[in-house]
């Protein structure tokens, strides 16, 4: 499964940069993310919780950013994650990129090319489709607080 998501950001884009390749403070904006711990520069372990239709799934897993160019602001992660007690798996692949239209705003576009496995993937495309758009605009409200609320820390 493909999905894209965009979203403007009123921070700059180094802001939004920096904190987006902070990879433990961008879990703390998705939800259900119980846990992430680094394993090494560039990869982390994390659990997250979730429901889907009637089954609940802690998806225990590896995050790993595999290509970051800061200069171009373009990144790609990819996820592994299995929840062996209801047999599930999700693999993903993510994409995103920053582009700064106008100073003090960012634009974020991320591609998404998941593999549902398992019994989450019984339940059919429109099921996991409608709960990966409601944690995604939920995760970028957070992201979107994250970022203002670390600009604020940062004010002299």
């Amino acid at each position: 499964m493909k999905f894209e998501h965009a979203a403007t950001i009123a921070a700059p884009i180094d802001s939004v940069w920096h904190f987006l390749m902070d990879v433990p403070a961008v879990a703390k904006c998705a939800p259900g993310v119980e846990s992430v711990e680094p394993l090494d520069n560039d990869k982390y372990r994390g659990t997250l919780k979730v429901r889907v239709g009637p089954i609940s799934l802690a998806l225990q897993g590896d995050v790993f950013i595999t290509d970051r160019d800061p200069v171009s602001r373009k990144a790609q992660m990819r996820a592994d994650a299995a929840d062996r007690r209801a047999g599930g798996a999700v693999k993903a692949v993510m994409s995103l990129s920053l582009t700064e239209p106008t100073p003090g705003s960012t634009d974020l576009h991320m591609d998404t090319d998941a593999q549902v496995l398992g019994r989450i993937g019984e339940f059919g495309q429109p099921i996991i489709r409608k709960k990966a758009q409601d944690m995604t605009n939920q995760f970028i409200e957070n992201l979107r607080k994250a970022i203002a609320e670390r600009a604020a820390g940062a004010a002299p």
